[in-house]
């Protein structure tokens, strides 16, 4: 931490009900993450996606080049979307997840003046090779923006933190301290990243996230600020699913820390005969006007919407479908990253 850091220099990490000018998007196009012809199912979810939130606020998307470009402006106008609210850049990606491979902007306390957090992607310790070229995205997104950049030098995906905006920020053991990330770092180093660089003054540790997370346990599938004093938090009601014992485990932590929790059904097994998918409600995305939530046609669906309806009174709560995006082991808070104003 030889230059300023966030905390020093007044900016911090705010809360994502706070005000945004856009979402970042990037295009999906990688038949590796989704086989088999589940591309252009999940095309029709972020069309979904797009459609919904681009009345809050712009959107800001990555496509790979002119000819993709063009066919999406087509796509989204045919769906209803003003197609003037959508900022193209041609920006190569390898895979949508730009939650993750992406900036964390931070604003200045009083000046308003915006800045970006760039980490170091590592594709999630190191698990696929041709995913690291991700790691550069952030500096081409700059390139059209042109922002103070802190680059802390440590590993972390923006999926694996959720701040309330107020001091407090929420991630995992699993995550954070799992040896495939920092592993010259101890507990408290990382404590001390997170609130040089987020402007936090708490870092709330819950145990581990979902089966078939292949994040090791992002928090963005377990539990969400909804307010500075609230959480949803994802509970799984059958005793013997596999994802009981760590959701019941990280519930009663949050209790713990005097946190006002919210029971989140859990979508139960999302999978395939290879083995279970990360589908989880709590990886809703929050804009503007409007919260986007994944859905995977299960009873529990409308119960999921309702609780996130009733978080947030004043927001339009839409469902998307999300099975066949769940494939690539993500969803919609996944391929999301939301900018303040600058």
């Amino acid at each position: 931490m030889k230059q300023p850091t966030p905390k020093a220099l007044g900016y911090r990490m705010p809360a994502e009900w706070e005000p945004q000018e856009a979402v970042w998007l990037s295009w999906p196009h990688n038949e590796l993450t989704w086989p088999a012809g589940m591309l252009a199912e999940v095309e029709r979810s972020y069309i979904e996606i797009i459609r919904a939130l681009h009345t809050g606020q712009k959107i800001k998307l990555l496509v790979k080049d002119s000819e993709s470009e063009a066919r999406i402006v087509d796509v989204l106008g045919r769906a209803g979307v003003a197609v003037r609210q959508v900022l193209f850049l041609r920006i190569a990606t390898e895979d949508s997840w730009i939650r993750d491979y992406g900036p964390t902007f931070v604003t200045h306390r009083h000046s308003g003046q915006l800045a970006m957090v760039k980490w170091i992607f590592n594709a999630w310790g190191n698990k696929y090779d041709d995913l690291l070229a991700d790691n550069s995205v952030p500096y081409e997104m700059n390139r059209t923006v042109d922002l103070p950049i802190f680059e802390p030098g440590i590993v972390l995906e923006g999926g694996s933190i959720e701040v309330n905006g107020k001091g407090a920020v929420l991630t995992t053991e699993q995550c954070l301290l799992n040896t495939n990330r920092n592993p010259h770092l101890s507990r408290s180093e990382i404590e001390d990243y997170l609130k040089e660089y987020l402007n936090v003054r708490e870092v709330l540790w819950l145990n581990a996230g979902i089966a078939g997370d292949d994040t090791d346990g992002h928090i963005d599938d377990i539990a969400r600020f909804v307010n500075e004093e609230t959480v949803v938090c994802a509970v799984e009601e059958d005793p013997s699913d596999e994802n009981y014992e760590i959701l019941k485990g990280n519930h009663d932590r949050l209790q713990s820390f005097g946190i006002n929790v919210i029971p989140l059904p859990m979508p139960g097994y999302v999978g395939t005969h290879d083995g279970r998918l990360p589908a989880s409600y709590a990886n809703f995305y929050i804009g503007n006007d409007t919260v986007v939530v994944p859905i995977f046609g299960h009873r529990n669906d409308q119960r999921a919407l309702d609780i996130i309806q009733c978080c947030f009174p004043k927001h339009r709560v839409v469902g998307v479908h999300a099975t066949a995006m769940v494939h690539g082991l993500g969803t919609i808070h996944c391929c999301s990253q939301q900018q303040p104003p600058c």
